[in-house]
């Protein structure tokens, strides 16, 4: 879908290279600007004590780039960056934007060397404010700043870390998407704008529906632990095998009855007790009493014929394990064959970009690049000769 366009991308960690890799997926051609030793997240399983071939976390983000080294601190290397830009799509980075001004490489600057630039600032915070200058991790400016993580643990209990890069890759989208609107843009008008994705504003969408309560009456309501759900068929069961099955109730009360058909408690249909929303609320300690006690007969197998049976929305609370061994997750396309590093023709399992678009070739284009694996490629389509680009090398400039 986006064969013929081309991406520089400098950035480093996880959200704008993510971005990056969705874009490259769809076809661009993405050209990596790492620093001088290269993108940190390249040394993931180093910094843990392990050294691999290939590096699962930084090939998720960065598989089918090109990778150039530029010491951006460098009048020269600043030149090669701009150099890049005035022949591109689109500038992704999420350097933060005093640094960007100070070496040339800010929105207004690139754009008044290429006006349909696409240009994308991936921050912590926005480029407005107090804080927009200042260091963004998804944890932080994701998770915790926004209230998600507060919102997200039962009243009473320690706050708790995100898993790895989840708020990341959910900005890693949101970027993609404007990047792709903003490109539409661009191809219609001649003319290139600014992108502005943030971790913040990011996790305050994520979290929206709570934050628009919020914003409207003023207060939102606690996250509640298990057995004091007022809408008792969203919840969570155990089946007698161990298993932990979610549950989904439509609007209303429609899904009562077919509740009590799968616990095989028909006798509760009728019950005053539980046969509206209202009154399942005030009792909603016996109603999961209630349909704890019947799942608990039940193996997953049974359980989950009988759910699809009275037509309840139910869904497996699975492991990371059980995921990598759904035959959905691979018929859904969300899994793909990604090329290892090793450069020998065998590929491994990894997760696919967000979007399929059947028929097209929407997944891995290559491996992820060795550390400035492409630089004499790249310059030389800059138009340096052997002779430049050795002075660049010899002096550090380039890598």
């Amino acid at each position: 879908m986006l064969e013929g366009l081309k991406v520089i991308e400098y950035a480093t960690y996880m959200a704008a290279p993510g971005a990056g890799c969705i874009l490259s997926d769809w076809g661009a051609e993405v050209i990596k600007i790492e620093p001088p030793g290269g993108d940190p997240i390249r040394n993931f399983f180093r910094t843990i004590g392990t050294d691999y071939q290939d590096n699962p976390v930084f090939d998720f983000d960065n598989r089918g780039k090109k990778s150039i080294v530029v010491d951006t601190t460098t009048s020269e290397g600043q030149e090669i960056v701009r150099k890049l830009a005035s022949e591109a799509d689109v500038f992704l980075t999420n350097v933060r934007p005093g640094g960007l001004t100070r070496s040339g490489m800010d929105h207004e600057s690139l754009r008044s060397l290429n006006p349909k630039l696409v240009y994308c600032s991936l921050t912590g915070y926005g480029l407005e404010g107090p804080d927009a200058d200042r260091p963004g991790f998804d944890i932080a400016s994701f998770w915790s700043r926004t209230g998600v993580a507060r919102l997200t643990i039962p009243k009473g209990e320690d706050p708790y870390a995100l898993r790895t890069a989840f708020g990341d890759h959910t900005t890693s989208m949101s970027a993609a998407a404007g990047i792709c609107a903003a490109l539409v843009e661009a191809q219609r008008t001649g003319k290139g704008r600014l992108v502005e994705a943030s971790l913040f504003r990011t996790g305050l969408y994520a979290m929206g529906s709570d934050f628009a309560i919020q914003l409207f009456f003023g207060r939102i309501a606690s996250t509640k632990s298990r057995t004091e759900q007022i809408v008792p068929i969203s919840n969570f069961y155990q089946t007698k095998d161990g298993h932990w099955i979610c549950t989904v109730a439509r609007q209303g009360d429609v899904d009562w009855v077919p509740m009590c058909k799968v616990i095989d408690r028909e006798d509760l249909a009728e019950d005053p007790r539980f046969t509206t929303s209202k009154a399942r609320r005030q009792n909603m300690g016996e109603v999961i009493a209630l349909i704890d006690e019947g799942f608990a007969k039940y193996t997953k197998a049974e359980i989950s014929e009988r759910l699809d049976a009275n037509s309840i929305a139910w869904a497996p609370v699975q492991t990371l394990g059980e995921v990598a061994e759904d035959p959905q997750a691979f018929a859904s396309g969300a899994i793909v064959q990604t090329p290892s590093s090793k450069g020998d023709g065998s590929t491994y399992a990894s997760p696919a970009s967000p979007v399929r678009f059947p028929g097209a070739d929407d997944g891995p284009k290559g491996p992820s690049p060795r550390m400035g694996q492409h630089t004499r490629e790249v310059l030389a389509d800059l138009g340096m000769d052997e002779a430049q680009i050795d002075a660049l090398l010899k002096s550090s400039v380039v890598a």
